[in-house]
């Protein structure tokens, strides 16, 4: 019971996306890490991260170009991660 309780937190915070961050001129990043159980990657994940990026743009009057999706699935013992790089155009 206690592994269980200790590790709901690991498992919120993994799924977190760490929000938008600038990587060059005109260059965006959003990587959200994923914990899947039975390891891969998780599909909402992508999709989030696709939705914030479209969000961030909208904000702004313009639409996303991507520019690199990576996709690192999770395994046994380690988290699975989405990064998403984009411009707003």
């Amino acid at each position: 019971m206690k592994l269980l309780a200790l590790s709901i937190p690991f498992f919120l915070a993994a799924c977190a996306s760490s929000g938008v961050h600038s990587i060059g001129t005109d260059r965006l990043m959003i990587s959200k890490n994923t914990a899947k159980v039975g390891g891969g990657i998780s599909a909402s994940a992508a999709a989030e991260v696709n939705q914030e990026a479209d969000a961030y743009c909208a904000e702004r009057k313009k639409k996303v170009e991507v520019t690199d999706l990576q996709l690192t699935p999770g395994r046994f013992g380690s988290l699975g991660n989405v990064t998403l790089q984009f411009k707003c155009i």
